[in-house]
């Protein structure tokens, strides 16, 4: 049976139960903690294949800009992101990915796919 069947029949508990061995598993890995509004917007700039601004973060997440920019300054610090002036209008800031993102967000997907496959794995043994 697939990933994607088995998680189409994930009871709550299960889910739960997933969602905590892979934040338990970010959180002693030796990577950056990222909280998880850091995470669903470095998340929707590799994810999402549209243009991403400050501003167009800032609706999609229902948050102010200015946190937008703060959290955009600690995942700069770590270099998942780069911000650069949108060369058509220069009031607007424009986020891109880098390498360092992607590789983050690579080894992220590499600890869910890993927890999926154990809790499928404690399932059928149970």
């Amino acid at each position: 049976m697939s990933a994607s069947a088995n998680t189409a029949r994930m009871k709550r508990s299960d889910a739960l139960s997933l969602w905590h061995r892979v934040t338990l598993e970010t959180v002693i890995a030796q990577g950056p903690d990222l909280s998880t509004r850091q995470l669903a917007i470095l998340m929707s700039v590799y994810l999402e294949s549209t243009s991403h601004t400050v501003k167009s973060l800032s609706e999609k997440l229902n948050v102010t800009k200015a946190v937008i920019s703060r959290a955009l300054d600690t995942l700069s610090k770590y270099g998942f992101v780069a911000r650069a002036p949108d060369p058509s209008d220069k009031r607007s800031i424009i986020v891109t990915r880098t390498s360092a993102g992607i590789l983050f967000l690579q080894r992220f997907a590499d600890i869910i796919q890993s927890e999926i496959h154990l809790g499928d794995v404690s399932r059928v043994a149970a």
